[in-house]
């Protein structure tokens, strides 16, 4: 049974001593990829330190999740152009189903400025749900595509084995209907 979270659980800011703890939050919960995506997409590790540092160094600001003192979930944030990003959204296994992404995607619609957009594995059907819940809307699939070059720094095989999701702000302010 999912229990209710409480005050003793923060959502702050991480920092640059945090960034070992991030790291091992997405390696963690990044096995549930493992066996879903392509296997040609899969990496051990999914994200190594020094990728997850150049991340950070290209803007990507993370918020985390604590729960009794230890870094439970991450969720980041990139302001790029005219929109923000949803980047690296985990959850460690252990935590899973607590509210916890929940709660950090709601604290992290309050803090952007922007129109918001997040890029998926299209084989994550629980992460395409998870955002569609939260009011998140695919874009089409051509439309996919541009916004992952223009927005993202990804290998093309890892666009074509990807989908955008997009907040209703964006939706507004462009001519393009959801899926």
């Amino acid at each position: 049974m999912n229990r209710r979270l409480g005050p003793a659980d923060a959502i702050r800011p991480c920092g640059t001593g945090d960034v070992t703890d991030i790291c091992a939050v997405i390696n963690d919960a990044a096995i549930a990829y493992r066996g879903i995506i392509a296997p040609d997409c899969w990496k051990e590790p999914y994200m190594p330190l020094a990728e997850l540092r150049d991340e950070i160094d290209q803007s990507v600001l993370f918020w985390g999740f604590w729960e009794g003192g230890r870094l439970a979930a991450v969720m980041g944030l990139q302001e790029v152009r005219d929109v923000a990003l949803i980047r690296h959204a985990y959850t460690r296994t252990a935590y899973r189903g607590r509210g916890m992404g929940t709660a950090l995607l709601e604290h992290l619609q309050h803090e952007a400025r922007l129109p918001m957009l997040v890029g998926t594995w299209k084989a994550a059907t629980w992460a395409i749900a998870f955002y569609r819940h939260h009011g998140f809307q695919l874009v089409q699939p051509q439309r996919k595509e541009t916004l992952l070059q223009h927005y993202w720094s990804v290998p093309a095989r890892q666009r074509d084995e990807s989908v955008v999701l997009a907040d209703g702000r964006w939706f507004a302010t462009r001519e393009t209907e959801p899926v």
